[in-house]
């Protein structure tokens, strides 16, 4: 699959994969800031973004679609950044195509299952007729009803365009629905993976917790657990300067 990336600056190539109904524009401020250091390719993952739709949606296939991506722009080795599912593609990757990396760094997400987090807001995005209303503000009045935090509806929002004058969602919010228990498998079980890896995790969030480090270093035993204070699971957004400087100093820019 030809995936949709955004491309900032030059230097050595690192790739940004965003997380479950992101996209690459959700980097761009990171990307940018970056951008004097390394060629920042964020990528829209597929059924995300502008990224083609599948009813099929797999780590492996994932991991897939970043093969020939590189292959199309003739990298040898990049470095990768992943946030929360874009996390777990990026360990896919590392597991499927280790001679591809240099470094990698998952953003709050550990290569174990989770439970279901998000079933209500497909619920809550699949209820809404959208041909019944114009604009995102009017959408966001229907979503009050069911998803009470803000920050989330406007994160979700992000998803929704014009078409020929029609509010549509960018995003194949059907086919993630489908795929979603998959989206919730562990990643990488069973394997030894011999990259430089940094995990950052924000303090407040509870994706990777203190019982998920043993199963990390057993996967990964050249890694690293950092943690940022008073940041959540967005912690690039929570906390940028302090993101920048961690991933700066993990990917040695000068």
């Amino acid at each position: 699959m030809k995936l949709n990336y955004q491309t900032f600056g030059t230097g050595r190539p690192l790739i940004i994969l965003h997380g479950l109904f992101g996209s690459s524009d959700n980097w761009r401020n990171i990307a940018k800031q970056m951008a004097e250091k390394a060629l920042i390719i964020a990528v829209d993952l597929r059924n995300h973004g502008r990224s083609p739709h599948s009813v099929e949606q797999t780590y492996a296939l994932m991991a897939d679609d970043l093969f020939e991506l590189l292959n199309d722009l003739n990298l040898d080795k990049v470095d990768m950044i992943g946030h929360s599912m874009g996390g777990k593609v990026a360990m896919a990757f590392s597991q499927y195509y280790p001679q591809r990396l240099n470094k990698l760094v998952v953003v709050d997400i550990a290569p174990r299952a989770y439970m279901d987090g998000h079933s209500e807001i497909f619920r809550s995005l699949l209820a809404i007729d959208l041909s019944l209303y114009a604009t995102r503000n009017e959408v966001d009045e229907v979503l009050k009803k069911t998803l009470t935090d803000k920050a989330v509806r406007l994160f979700l929002l992000m998803n929704l365009e014009l078409r020929n004058g029609q509010l549509c969602w960018r995003i194949n919010l059907q086919g993630l629905n489908d795929t979603y228990p998959h989206m919730l498998k562990a990643v990488c079980e069973d394997e030894m993976i011999m990259l430089p890896i940094c995990f950052i995790r924000g303090e407040l969030s509870t994706y990777i917790i203190d019982e998920d480090e043993d199963l990390i270093r057993a996967i990964y035993p050249y890694s690293e657990i950092y943690t940022i204070e008073q940041a959540g699971h967005w912690l690039h957004a929570d906390k940028p300067q302090q993101f920048l400087t961690k991933i700066s100093e993990f990917f040695e820019y000068a």
